[in-house]
This record gives structure tokens, C-alpha cells and sequence, in this order.
């Protein structure tokens, strides 16, 4: 029975054994054990801290991110627009203008015309009439080419001036 049954001696050498164990680890070991778990406690407690700091900063660029992103295509839609008014401005000027252009071409084309019309015209009225005096000249000098004819002429032409 021995095995089951400590003896009373062995009991009071554990026990000053466990004593002085219990003292020099609590001299020497339990005060630096204790400070590491608690800087290893505020350390964890700091990271965490600092995570959740850094996750609202994460939010908080996030949102200012959408936001610039959304003035960004504001901006864009802004510019757009812009460049589509002047793009069609410029398209209606150049209509305008290329328009304007082809009526003063139209309008000088017709002012050549009529000048060269005029002009031939005035050269056909001056061939006609040479053409008639050189007809009227050879007509008369045919038929005054005898003297009773010639008076007659005269006298023909004396009575129309009458008559006028």
C-alpha cells in the first residue's frame, strides 16, 4: 500500500519544495512572464486599434475616391458637351459660310453673264450696223448710179421728212 498512500515525509518536502519553487518563480520569473503578456497585451490591443483606424481611412479614401471619380465624370460629361456645341457650331459656321460663298459665286457667275451678254450684244448690234451700211451703201450707190433715180430718191425722202 505504500504506492497509494504518500508518506507524511515526502508530503512536507514537497510542499517546502513547491514553496521555494513557488518563490523564485515569483521573485524571478512571474513579474518579467507578466510584462511580456501585458506589452504583448497593449501591442495587440494597438494593432488593433491602428487596423480599425486604418479600415475608417480606408472607407473614408474610398469614399473621397468615388467622389472625385464621380466629379471626374461630371467633368467629362461637362467637356462633352462643350466640344459637341462647338463641333456643331462649327459645322453650322462653315454651312453658313460655304453657303454665303456659293451664292456670291452663284450671283458674280450671273453678273459675267450678263456682262458678256451685254457685250455680245453690243458686237452684234455693231456688226448689224455696219452690215446695214454696207448694204445701204452698195443698195444706194446701185441705184444712184443714174441721175433720174437719184431725184427721185431725194424728192421720196424729202416727202417722209415732211410726213414726220
Amino acid at each position: 500500500m505504500g504506492l497509494v498512500m504518500p508518506n507524511p515525509g515526502t508530503i512536507f518536502w514537497m510542499l517546502i519544495i513547491f514553496g521555494i519553487v513557488l518563490f523564485v518563480l515569483r521573485k524571478f520569473a512571474w513579474k518579467p512572464i507578466l510584462n511580456a503578456l501585458s506589452e504583448r497585451e497593449e501591442s495587440i490591443a494597438t494593432a488593433l486599434n491602428s487596423a480599425e483606424a486604418a479600415r475608417k481611412e480606408v472607407e473614408g479614401l474610398k469614399a473621397d475616391n468615388e467622389k472625385v471619380i464621380a466629379e471626374a465624370r461630371r467633368e467629362k460629361d461637362i467637356i462633352l458637351k462643350e466640344a459637341r456645341e462647338i463641333k456643331d457650331k462649327i459645322v453650322a459656321e462653315a454651312k453658313d459660310k460655304a453657303n454665303l460663298e456659293g451664292q456670291k459665286s452663284i450671283e458674280q457667275a450671273r453678273q459675267q453673264i450678263q456682262a458678256e451678254k451685254t457685250a455680245a450684244i453690243s458686237e452684234i448690234k455693231k456688226q448689224v450696223a455696219e452690215l446695214s451700211v454696207l448694204i445701204a451703201e452698195k443698195v444706194i450707190k446701185k441705184e444712184l448710179s443714174n441721175l433720174g433715180e437719184q431725184e427721185k430718191m431725194v424728192n421720196g425722202l424729202i416727202d417722209d421728212i415732211k410726213l414726220n
